[in-house]
């Protein structure tokens, strides 16, 4: 792989990790024009830590501050002091999260008659010769992304008073338990499905729910850290086993690459939810989908990679 390929992959891993376009859906896809197959599975873990330092850079006021809210909640729990109707919002964040990162646990399930785990599945769709599974669940994608805008338009205001001002809220700010669980459940099929946008379907899964946008957002980039994190150990073994084919160059290019497009696209998000314009990735990704779609079928039809030539 060369540099060029390597900042090319880290720009499509940084922008579709948080924009709810899907990530693992577009890189599979741009492998896919390019003729380039992805094999080295430490280049794939550098593009996601690039990804994560985006998002911690973003949110390390939160992340210290949960932290830090982290070790006093142990410590109250091993003094007996805690009391559960008592959380602050911090502390109560914290086990939102814990909560939403249980549904993840799924992926470790078996498949009867296999020896496969359900986290196989997204491997399996990724690595074939076909674009169909990624064009379906952009669809998907599309779909919830529009179903999430209608909830949200939906969505009762209510005023409020902030610091002696008295503001506008759509939607609630407080995050209950079937929230956590929902949203989670919405990241473990993200997670099964190459093409189906981890954000856009754990901030809309949260639209549905009534939750209000900001907070749904800032939820889901923030439950994304461990979801990344996780992923990235799991694969080390792994990684370690296959051959390094990609210089270090290439993966330094990729993983600065996806950190720096990781930060703007979260940024571009926030803005683009605030100002009601996520309707602008609900056609997108329709548009693509559908694109992806055709394509798959006249490549199964003629039996090569219309882009490469390759068989398929």
């Amino acid at each position: 792989m060369t540099i060029f390929e390597a900042i090319i992959q880290g720009i499509v891993q940084g922008a579709t990790e948080f924009l709810p376009i899907s990530s693992s859906g577009h890189l599979s896809i741009s492998q896919h024009v390019l003729g380039v197959q992805l094999e080295s599975l430490f280049f794939d873990i550098m593009l996601h830590i690039g990804t994560l330092i985006a998002v911690l850079f973003v949110y390390h006021k939160l992340i210290i501050r949960l932290t830090k809210e982290f070790f006093v909640l142990c410590g109250d729990i091993f003094k007996g002091k805690f009391k559960w109707k008592e959380m602050n919002h911090d502390r109560r964040l914290i086990f939102m999260l814990i909560l939403g990162l249980v549904p993840l646990f799924l992926l470790f399930l078996p498949i009867p008659g296999t020896e496969l785990k359900l986290k196989d599945v997204s491997d399996l769709w990724a690595t074939d010769t076909n674009l169909l599974a990624e064009g379906i669940a952009l669809l998907i994608t599309a779909a919830l992304l529009f179903l999430g805008i209608r909830a949200e338009k939906k969505t009762k205001e209510k005023n409020i008073l902030r610091n002696g001002k008295e503001i506008t809220l759509k939607g609630r700010k407080k995050l209950h338990t079937s929230d956590a669980l929902s949203i989670g459940l919405a990241q473990f099929f993200a997670a099964m499905l190459p093409g189906l946008s981890r954000s856009g379907s754990t901030l809309c899964t949260g639209l549905i729910r009534g939750v209000n946008k900001q907070t749904a957002l800032d939820y889901s980039f923030v439950l994304g850290i461990p979801a990344i994190l996780a992923a990235a150990v799991l694969t080390v073994g792994d990684a370690m086993k296959s051959p390094l084919d990609v210089g270090a160059g290439a993966v330094i290019a990729g993983l600065l690459t996806s950190a720096i497009t990781g930060f703007l696209a979260i940024k571009l998000l926030k803005w683009i939810v605030s100002s009601n314009k996520l309707h602008i990735f609900a056609y997108y990704t329709l548009v693509v989908g559908v694109i992806v779609i055709i394509i798959s079928i006249i490549e199964f039809s003629m039996g090569i990679n219309i882009f490469s030539g390759v068989a398929l």
